[in-house]
Formats: C-alpha cells, structure tokens, sequence
C-alpha cells in the first residue's frame, strides 16, 4: 500500500517525459520568444512615433487591401512590418504552449504561465485590429477612444511580458513548482505595487501619444501645454506619467528594501537600482530634449527589461522552491546567473542550485 502511494505521488510530481536537455532546450526557446516580443513591442512604438498606424489603411489583417502591399511608401512598410512581426509572434507564443504541455509536468507552473501568455497574446490582437477597424490608428485622431485603447494595449502588452518571462524563469529552474512563502500583506503588497508599475508604463503611452499629437517647440512651451486650461486634455494628462513614477517608484524601494534586509543579499539589490536610476534619468532626459523619437525607444526598451526584471524579483520574494521551502534568492548562491541555461546545469536564478 506504501508503495502504490510512493508510485501515485512521484507520477503526479515528476514529469517522466522531461529530459535536462529538453527542458534546457525548451527554456532557451521561451528566453527567445520574450526577447522576440520586446522587439515586437518596440517597432510598434515606432509605427506610433513616426505615424505610420495608418500605413496600411484601416483594413485588417490585410494591408490597403492586399495580403502583400506592392507599394513602397514608407509608412506602408513601417506598419506592415509590424503586423507581419505580430503574426510571428502568435507562432512562437502558440510553439511556446504546446511545447509547455508537451514536456512539463501537471504541478509545473510554466505550463499555466505560458497558457496567460497565450491569452493575452490573443487579446493584444483584438485589441490592435480594433484600434485599426475601428479607424482609431490617423495621426490626428485625439479622441478619447483613441487614448483609452492605447492604454489598455499597453497594459496587455506589460502582462504578456510578464506572462513571457515568467514561463522561460520557471523553465529555466530544474524543478518548476513553487510554494507561497510570504505574509498575506506581502502578496497584497507585491500585487498593488506591480499595479502600480503598470499604470506607469500607461500613463507613459498617454503621454508619448500626447507628444506624437501636440510637439512642443521648445520646454517652456511644453510645460505651459502641460498646465495651461486652454490645452487639449491630452496634453495636460502627460503630467499623470511622472505622478505615477513618484507612487510606483515606492514600490520599488520597499522591493529593494526586502532584499536588503535579508542575511545573503540578492543580486536584484544592484540590478534593480541600476534599471530604476536609468530609467528616471532617460525619462528627463527625454523631456528636455522634448522626447525625440530615438530617446522614446531607448526609454521605452529600457522600461521593458526594467519591468522584466521586476516582475522575476518580486516573483523571486513570493515564490519558494518546491524542493526547499526556500524563497528562490536564498537557495545557494544569491547572485543571479542569467545563462539563461546554455551552460547546461544549474538553476538559472542562482548559481548554487541543483544540476538540471
């Protein structure tokens, strides 16, 4: 009887199908697809930067009602780009899923990670041909539908990268299950904070999509754009953006603040305060040079992989290792190794963690 309850336990917690190189080969292939959307999220900043949305007219998923626009007008071709990216996009998320189901266990969360990752995926493209069909993509467009979506798509976008990065995370460690560790405030806490990050990445598309409308010639002309009653709304809700790095930014502090504390500090401690720092500093940068479009995609991608980064470490404070009943910074070694797993063993979060 002790043995049939052995066999039951060890075929509901090993994932007998699961080689070390194949989960080392499934890992590299999720790393590959976040970083493959981050780029992605970027050439569709630059479409809305350089007014390109309505490159392909407002047909979808056809571009000016072609499936290969033979036109060479650049605008055509910065937009197409980006749904041909997209729908490449959709292939590696949907490899990425079936390759999930096919090589982890039931109890191993990145099968369930990369299922939201599908998900949101999906949404992201309801919600891209709706900004389209719907004829909200003109450079002049100011309507409040227009923001309204903007935001949204991007605080899908910012789930999906978390979705990404936390499959390829959890597949790059050598047992993916994982136990709540923390107070119950602690989760609350993590959840509001992260929140809060998001509306800052929203708040920063409203404010971006208000300086594609309104440029200002000059800083004096922005700040008054800014704070003028006469402005358009659109000009004056760019001042949500810095008031959510201010509340974000808490968030932040109390994160750093935990891993500080800690006996083994965590090498989140340098990493997050590095990201944090350069991201404040290109955001003024950024307003004094009045957002050129090249500072907007250094701003933007530095923002993505500071949001990456932020969404493992607070994963990193909730989740404990299966295995251990550890919080995942203090399991071996705290310095973080991002081999990503082309070294072969090793858990990737820490250098000290069991072989694969």
């Amino acid at each position: 009887m002790q043995s049939i309850g052995i066999s039951v336990a060890n075929k509901d917690t090993t994932p007998s199908s699961v080689s070390p190189a194949g989960r080392i080969s499934l890992s590299r292939f999720a790393w590959l697809t976040l970083a493959y959307n981050v780029a992605v999220v970027l050439w569709g900043a630059y479409v809305r930067a350089t007014g390109s949305g309505t490159g392909c007219g407002s047909q979808w998923p056809l571009c000016n009602g072609e499936f290969l626009p033979a036109t060479t007008q650049t605008q055509t071709e910065i937009e197409f780009t980006h749904r041909a990216t997209s729908g490449l996009s959709l292939v590696f998320v949907a490899i990425l899923l079936m390759w999930c189901w096919r090589r982890t266990a039931k109890s191993d969360w990145s099968r369930y990670s990369a299922v939201v990752a599908a998900v949101l995926l999906f949404n992201e493209a309801v919600l891209g041909s709706l900004l389209v069909l719907l004829d909200h993509v003109g450079g002049l467009d100011r309507s409040a539908t227009h923001a309204f979506f903007l935001c949204l798509h991007f605080g899908n976008t910012l789930l999906l990268l978390a979705a990404l990065a936390l499959t390829a995370w959890w597949l790059s460690n050598s047992d993916g299950r994982f136990g709540v560790v923390p107070k119950p405030y602690q989760t609350i806490a993590t959840g509001l904070g992260l929140l809060s990050v998001i509306v800052i990445g929203m708040t920063g598309s409203l404010a971006s999509f208000g300086d594609t409308i309104f440029p200002a010639d000059s800083l004096p002309h922005a700040v008054v754009q800014d704070f003028s009653s006469s402005s358009h709304i659109l000009s004056r809700l760019r001042l949500l953006h810095p008031i959510a790095v201010v509340i974000g930014s808490i968030y932040v502090l109390w994160l750093l603040q935990n891993f500080w504390r800690k006996q083994e500090r965590s090498s989140w401690v340098p990493l997050l305060t590095v990201m944090l720092t350069a991201q404040v500093a290109l955001g003024t940068i950024n307003v004094i040079l009045l957002v050129p479009v090249w500072l907007q995609m250094t701003h933007l991608l530095v923002a993505e992989m500071f949001w990456i980064l932020l969404v493992l470490a607070s994963a990193d404070q909730l989740f404990a290792n299966h295995r251990s009943g550890l919080p995942l910074s203090r399991e071996g070694s705290t310095s973080v190794n991002w081999s990503l797993g082309f070294e072969g063993t090793g858990h990737i979060g820490r250098g000290g963690g069991q072989s694969l």
